[in-house]
């Protein structure tokens, strides 16, 4: 058996596993006294240790074993950690996250040889063994008659696997495995890393704390396979919490992300099919074919909420990367951030959730660079010395809403206007303007650079790059800031991206859809209800002045002669709102997003395409380009 094929398994656990040691390291910094922090940080070093001794991965397996006998000695010394300590887990980590990378993409992982001895320095100042003597032992442990056995919390258990079992290393750790989803598991002997030895013999022991009967445990663990004898001691576990019931465990599975994108490809298709059915069959007067294509839409959609369901992540997946990158780039800059995390249990469609990564990293990167102060200015400002800076998700109707906020030193809209008419985009006589319209020229391609902008706002590096993202995911960008007060970048996007509800108008010969996250309203508005204010239309709506957008102008085709009355849509992107005049509505229908490279000279409006029930295509309109 080539353990290899479980290459991408690998690497997803153990990713998690180090972004749970990342999390944990920051815990502990900010409070070196919470001695549970190590215990944690120790787990999580010993399974990355055992998955990658059991992949064949030995320099790996080498480090996280070094990282993990620093740990064992911070434990044992029951001391709290120094600066410097901190500063080599972390590092130390980040090179076996590295190593990992270079192991998984088949390629010779080499650990620094001084990092392996720093590691050992450490753990010996602490009054531990080096990581020879710990293999030392392992292997004489591994001799240690069973009565011998360390003692610990929990049942001793003891497993023997077959003679004739291929890899005993790798089935031993299945086995291991399945404990650990009973309970803690302790006290093992031999250890993982002798597991890999040619000499390992397939029998090894633990102590198990659960709750489980030992019924339970002894079929779970024969349930790994190639198992010859499992025996169970009658010593009870202690005391614990109730186990989380049989039932919830085993509910869940890894899947290729690519098995559900082609999954989500398939159910657009069927979208399409069952659309175009739906028309032909109103034109047919068949009740038991109309009954049919009723059921046939019933399912379909159905097993679609399914799919869009099953692709549904929640944000922590992507947020918890960025606590780490945020401590690192405070420290370099010599700042202090005090960084948080909100709404990570809220779900996104996992293609729209690794888009809006990147553009995460630059408004977060700007916030610590540019945005935040010294700890000198900030309290020459009456500032705390700790600058905040937020990372929230949060549901809106339909949609949900990434923050970005700090309270650092907001954006000069002085200077902003001062490079606006430099570049040429508004008239040298202009002496202010709307926020709305201001902070609209951040995402300009090119409007601004580090040299040009942040020294003064902090703004400008990567906003255009970050709106472009945006807008290509069917969400848009809202800027709000206060000079000296701070900032604050909201991402709105859809929960998903393959099917949505649109509303479809037509203006001219054309279709058009309007996907309804962001309609608000449609209205039918009397000519003596639009006013010309500033050179621009608008109506009002409930005391509310509305831009309005006329869709035939905009598509250069003219005014109607035959249409003094139209129809508006008032959409509705954050904070903003625009009517949008058409022809006529068409209804709602759901549609199957097809994403395109608009060719050039094409007018930004659009974030996409669709098929209708027709089979004629339709351009879907993007809200944030017309609002």
């Amino acid at each position: 058996m080539d353990v290899r094929q479980y290459a991408d398994l690998f690497l997803s656990e153990s990713r998690d596993h180090l972004t749970a040691y990342n999390h944990l390291l920051l815990e502990w910094e900010k409070d070196p006294a919470a001695r549970e922090t190590v215990g944690g940080l120790f787990r999580a070093m010993h399974t990355v240790k055992g998955m990658a001794a059991t992949m064949g991965f030995a320099a790996v397996a080498e480090l996280a074993h070094r990282i993990e006998n620093l740990l064992d000695a911070l434990r044992k010394a029951e001391r709290e950690p120094t600066p410097a300590l901190l500063e080599l887990l972390f590092r130390a980590g980040d090179a076996l996250e590295k190593a990992i990378g270079v192991a998984v993409a088949g390629g010779e992982a080499r650990v620094p040889a001084a990092t392996l001895e720093e590691l050992d320095r450490a753990a010996t100042a602490l009054g531990g063994t080096t990581a020879a003597e710990r293999v030392s032992r392992s292997s004489l442990l591994a001799s240690v008659p069973e009565g011998a056995l360390p003692a610990g919390a929990g049942r001793l258990i003891r497993v023997a696997l077959r003679p004739d079992a291929p890899i005993k290393g790798a089935r031993a750790v299945l086995v291991l495995k399945r404990a650990e989803s009973l309970g803690f598991v302790s006290a093992l002997a031999p250890p993982v890393t002798a597991f890999e030895s040619e000499q390992f013999d397939g029998r090894f022991a633990f102590r198990l704390e659960s709750a489980e009967d030992p019924v339970r445990i002894e079929a779970a663990l024969r349930g790994a396979g190639d198992v010859e004898r499992v025996e169970l001691s009658a010593e009870e576990p202690r005391e614990a919490p109730a186990a989380e019931p049989a039932a919830g465990r085993g509910r869940h599975i890894r899947v290729d992300l690519r098995r559900l994108d082609a999954l989500m490809n398939e159910i657009g298709e069927l979208a399409i099919a069952r659309g175009r059915l739906a028309t032909l069959v109103a034109r047919k007067d068949d009740p038991e074919l109309g009954e049919a294509t009723v059921q046939i839409g019933r399912l379909a959609s159905s097993l679609q909420s399914e799919i869009v369901a099953a692709r549904m992540t929640p944000v922590w997946q992507v947020f918890d990367r960025f606590p780490r990158m945020v401590r690192d780039l405070a420290r370099q800059e010599g700042k202090q951030v005090d960084f948080r995390v909100e709404g990570k249990e809220i779900e996104l469609d996992r293609a729209i959730l690794d888009e809006i990564a990147e553009p995460l990293v630059h408004l977060l990167r700007n916030a610590v660079d540019h945005g935040i102060e010294p700890p000198a200015e900030r309290l020459a400002k009456g500032k705390p010395a700790t600058g905040r800076l937020t990372l929230a998700a949060l549901k809106e109707r339909s949609t949900v809403a990434i923050r970005v906020s700090d309270d650092g030193r907001g954006i000069s809209r002085a200077v902003v206007l001062k490079k606006a008419k430099e570049m040429g985009l508004i008239a040298a006589d202009v002496e202010a303007l709307p926020d709305e319209e201001l902070f609209r020229l951040l995402a300009r391609s090119g409007f601004s650079t580090a040299q040009q902008i942040t020294e003064v706002s902090g703004r400008g590096v990567g906003i255009d790059v970050v709106s472009v993202a945006v807008r290509a995911l069917g969400g848009s960008l809202e800027i709000r800031s206060e000079e000296d007060k701070g900032s604050t970048f909201a991402l709105r996007l859809p929960v998903t991206l393959a099917i949505m509800r649109a509303l479809l108008a037509r203006v001219g010969t054309e279709t058009y859809a309007m996907p309804l996250t962001h309609v608000a309203e449609m209205v039918d508005p009397r000519p003596e209800d639009i006013s010309r204010v500033q050179g621009s239309e608008a109506i009002m709506l409930r005391g509310r002045l509305v831009p309005l957008v006329r869709l035939r102008a905009l598509m250069g085709l003219g005014e109607s002669a035959a249409q003094k009355r139209v129809p508006v849509i008032v959409l509705e992107v954050g904070e903003r709102r625009a009517g949008i005049a058409v022809d006529a509505l068409l209804g709602q229908q759901e549609i199957v997003v097809k994403s395109f490279d608009p060719p050039r000279g094409m007018l930004p409006v659009f974030s996409g395409a669709t098929i209708l029930g027709d089979g004629r295509p339709a351009l879907i309109l993007d809200a944030g380009g017309l609002v």
